[in-house]
């Protein structure tokens, strides 16, 4: 007997998928256990395994098309067997459908307008034409003043900085196409302005959705507090050139020595390794460092397990494993389920400063600019030194101010006497 395949919900959040291949076409085997479609969720694109065997009788959702978590992704079988009463029995159990519009009574034709003694004495205007024979033109125009001109010859002439205003088009009335560009001898201006307006829409990706969803959700409920503090990375930045020439080939990060100190400092201090839980606020035990990782369509945040007990070594495979699985879009549920906090970098970017927006269930998020040189007092004289600023976003109603900047001293101690931090564990 048919069975209905339904999309499947494949992460927590998700509400509808995108079909992003399908492994198999109508009137193909299945066997249960094998690859039938890719699903891109919110968070990454997984393979969907089929759980029936028989043929693919029939596709719901097509390559490239969004539905919602439980629709037909598709049907499976006995070859030639009849599919329509599945069909129609999903079609009742949708809403009924908008009722059909009534046909509007043709309208008569309007009235032919009265010519006023005034307007009967003007004289009539001179028709034109319907059409003229084509004429190559210079730089014809439209009505509203914009060239005609194909997207490719517009984008040649703008890689060539060449002014289409100086060549004659040879297309169809006067159009300029890609063979004027090429063939343009002339010594004419360079291009001045943009020759039409113009731009892109993008559908929103399901991880795009996801992100703003959550980002609303974690702005507008959690009342936001932030606590800044600038790190002197003098030491930090020789420790780390130390550690890289005994460590080959694992190359240690800033980054991961960023993460190895905030676990460390949230074992110190547990209040903030913290969530709001509605009518309770839960304090984990353990220490999972949510890492926030750009991706072209927005951010995922892979979690760092257990963090305080592994090595610098350690969570530095981790964290470029992660990276390259986000980038991939090959990250599973598993990957990033369960942060007890958050840290999101954008050092490497050149951004001194930022406030990041909290990553939920997490009480905190810290924000972390990038290393730079800058004059600082020591010992009353104005000398070199590199400084990292920090900023730690907490939910007020888990973690108080006093808390969090107890919290950021520790850290700030540990970054600025890496003897401190490095002394706790192997490298």
């Amino acid at each position: 007997m048919a069975e209905i395949v339904r999309m499947p919900k494949l992460s927590d959040t998700m509400t509808e998928g995108v079909v992003a291949e399908w492994h198999k076409k109508i009137e193909d085997n299945v066997k249960s256990g094998e690859l039938l479609a890719d699903i891109e969720t919110d968070k990454a694109t997984m393979e969907f395994e089929s759980f029936q065997e028989g043929t693919l009788l029939y596709i719901g959702v097509e390559k490239g098309q969004t539905a919602p978590v439980d629709s037909i992704l598709a049907i499976v079988g006995k070859q030639g067997e009849d599919i329509a009463p599945l069909l129609e029995g999903e079609k009742k159990k949708a809403a009924p459908a908008a009722e059909p519009k009534k046909e509007e009574p043709a309208q008569a034709p309007a009235p032919a307008a009265q010519t006023t003694p005034a307007e009967a004495a003007k004289p009539a205007e001179t028709v034109k034409p319907a059409s003229q024979p084509a004429k190559p033109a210079v730089a014809k125009a439209t009505n509203d003043g914009r060239f005609k001109i194909s997207p490719l010859a517009k984008k040649l002439a703008g890689d060539k900085n060449i002014n289409p205003s100086f060549i004659r088009g040879t297309g169809d009335g006067g159009r300029i196409i890609r063979r004027d560009i090429e063939n343009y001898q002339g010594s004419g201006g360079a291009l001045p302005v943009v020759l039409e307006e113009s731009y892109t829409d993008e559908p929103l990706s399901q991880m795009r959705k996801t992100i703003a969803r959550r980002l609303v959700e974690s702005k507008f409920s959690a009342p936001h507090f932030y606590l800044t503090m600038e790190i002197a990375m003098d030491e930090m930045v020789k420790a780390r050139e130390i550690i890289n020439q005994v460590a080959d080939p694992v190359k240690i990060s800033y980054n991961d020595i960023i993460i190895k100190a905030v676990a460390t400092a949230l074992r110190e201090h547990p209040r903030v390794n913290a969530s709001w839980r509605g009518d309770f606020i839960r304090y984990s035990n353990h220490i999972h460092i949510g890492m926030a990782v750009a991706v072209d369509e927005g951010l995922l945040v892979p979690v760092i397990r257990f963090a305080d007990s592994k090595t610098l070594s350690q969570i530095s495979a981790e964290a470029k494993e992660y990276a390259q699985k986000a980038k991939n879009k090959k990250l599973q549920p598993a990957d990033w389920e369960g942060n007890t906090f958050t840290i999101s970098n954008l050092g490497m970017f050149g951004i001194e400063a930022f406030t990041a927006i909290i990553n939920p269930p997490d009480a905190c998020i810290m924000a972390v600019g990038g290393i730079h040189e800058t004059p600082v007092v020591k010992n009353g004289q104005i000398v070199p030194g590199h400084v990292m600023k920090v900023t730690l976003s907490c939910d007020h109603r888990t973690v108080d101010g006093a808390t969090g900047s107890a919290f950021l001293q520790t850290f700030k101690l540990l970054m600025e006497n890496p003897v401190i931090l490095l002394g706790m564990q192997n490298i």
